[in-house]
């Protein structure tokens, strides 16, 4: 009867013992994730109790893939520039409604983390996209016929370059063309050069082609550009930031 008694009680204070005891800390919630940044190989581990992968493909996208210029376009510097997009104007507006169309699905549907600075930089990134998309497309037609920009999206931030390049007024055009270049000059190591350079274009039979050359192509485009990219003075933050979400975080960087 003793001995009955005892087993009993042994078999309750066990049965305490492992109900009482903790759960084990969840380890297996550390999922590995591997990504390159603009010279490092980045290894890590993130919460998938908090983050779906999903989610950390998307953030990565903004910042890697969808930073910065988007569309592959063919810069028009010289006058055989100027006349290979007058001649395939409808094929390269076709080339860059397709990349929109590509681009613009694969943005459109990305997941990412719910916090506000992560939306925020979706909201960015989606506006700096159309409005690319939109300058590349006014930069095209504008090439072969100016009087189009009147229409531009921009017309408000870059009235005064739009003015200049719409005109029927040629001189009015030549006039600002001189005043952009002269601007330009003071900031370049060799004002003189820009100047000796520039006095060639407008001596030239075909200075009207060198003139919205200039003025399509640096002044209407860095005037409209610079309207519409993040003032992203915290972007290194939000680099930062990304690579917060891991834990073990591993780097091989290529040598400078």
């Amino acid at each position: 009867m003793y001995m009955e008694k005892m087993m009993i009680g042994l078999s309750l204070a066990l049965s305490v013992t492992i109900w009482g005891q903790k759960a084990p800390a969840k380890t297996n919630n550390l999922t590995p994730y591997s990504y390159q940044t603009f010279s490092c190989d980045n290894k890590g581990y993130f919460d998938s109790a908090k983050y779906k992968k999903e989610e950390i493909d998307g953030v990565n996208k903004l910042l890697y893939q969808f930073n910065g210029v988007l569309f592959d376009t063919r810069p028009v510097f010289k006058l055989s520039n100027l006349e290979e997009i007058r001649q395939n104007r409808e094929a390269y507006l076709q080339d860059l409604e397709k990349q929109y169309q590509e681009k613009k699905k694969e943005l459109y549907s990305l997941k990412v983390i719910d916090l506000p600075m992560w939306k925020k930089l979706q909201d960015e990134t989606i506006q700096s996209f159309e409005n690319e998309y939109q300058l590349n497309k006014e930069e095209i037609n504008a090439y072969s016929d100016p009087s189009t920009l009147k229409n531009s999206k921009f017309y408000n931030t870059c009235r005064e370059h739009i003015d200049a390049i719409s005109s029927p007024d040629k001189e009015k055009m030549y006039a600002a063309w001189k005043n952009y270049i002269e601007v330009r000059s003071k900031n370049n190591a060799d004002p003189q050069g820009v100047m000796t350079r520039f006095n060639a274009k407008m001596n030239d039979p075909q200075k009207e082609d060198y003139a919205l050359i200039d003025l399509i192509g640096l002044g209407f485009h860095n005037c409209a550009n610079s309207s519409f990219r993040p003032k992203r003075n915290d972007e290194g933050t939000a680099y930062k930031d990304f690579d917060k979400l891991f834990t073990k975080l591993k780097r091989n960087c290529d040598e400078p």
